[in-house]
């Protein structure tokens, strides 16, 4: 008598189960115990996809190319002896699709700072899948820590503008899980604010004060004027 069948188990060979378009991956399906020979059958969403029969203790093996969104979704199989009623399934996989990122953006809420002043950066990606990093830098240099948003939204740091020196190019990066796939941003610079003087003020009031003085001298001359006039006739 056969043994009976347990659920099998379908595991992924090869491949990733976050997959690009147009990849390869293979999935084995084994029940054991079992006696063979055994049917397995592949199904997604409850439609079959590919059914193999095995005389011997190996695993079916499925070889899938992800060609569309249609290839996405949940994998299951299914052990059953031949000529029998019922069958086994087994656990699900689930593919999901993974986009690239796009080319992020780095923004600030203003251009221009002093020394002495905290700025903020923002690095944002419109597209890719989540989660996506990011990593600041200045120059080369990278600024500590990379951040990794778990939803679509901008990555944050906060800087302290102490010396000329922070006035350099600042970008930013993003990457997933994408293979071979990181973008960068353009470059953004902040401009040394000019800093007013603390006698500004009052050489703008002094100045008030001699235009008016002089507007006044103005007006004041045609007054003594005419009686100087009407003297010497």
């Amino acid at each position: 008598f056969p043994e009976l069948l347990s659920n099998p188990k379908l595991v992924l060979v090869q491949g990733a189960l976050n997959v690009v378009m147009k990849q390869n991956v293979t999935l084995s399906c084994l029940s054991e115990p079992g006696s063979p020979p055994v049917r397995y059958t592949l199904f997604k969403h409850n439609q079959q996809v590919s059914a193999l029969n095995r005389s011997d203790m190996t695993p079916a093996q499925f070889t899938l190319t992800i060609g569309s969104a249609s290839d996405l979704g949940e994998y299951k199989c299914k052990a059953e002896y031949n000529n029998s009623s019922g069958g086994k399934y087994s656990n699900s996989l689930n593919f999901t699709l993974i986009e690239p990122v796009s080319k992020p953006v780095l923004t600030s809420p203003t251009s221009q700072a002093k020394k002495g002043q905290n700025v903020t950066l923002s690095c944002f990606s419109e597209n890719g899948s989540l989660p996506i990093t990011y990593l600041f830098f200045k120059g080369k240099q990278t600024i500590p820590p990379q951040k990794t948003m778990q939803k679509r939204e901008a990555a944050v740091i906060f800087l302290f503008i102490n010396s000329l020196s922070d006035f350099g190019t600042y970008k930013c990066k993003a990457s997933n899980s994408f293979p071979n796939n990181t973008k960068y941003s353009d470059g953004f610079n902040f401009t040394l604010a000019e800093e007013r003087s603390n006698s500004q003020p009052l050489i703008i009031s002094l100045g008030l004060v001699l235009l008016l003085l002089i507007i006044g001298f103005a007006l004041a001359i045609p007054f003594f004027l005419i009686p100087l006039y009407k003297a010497s006739e």
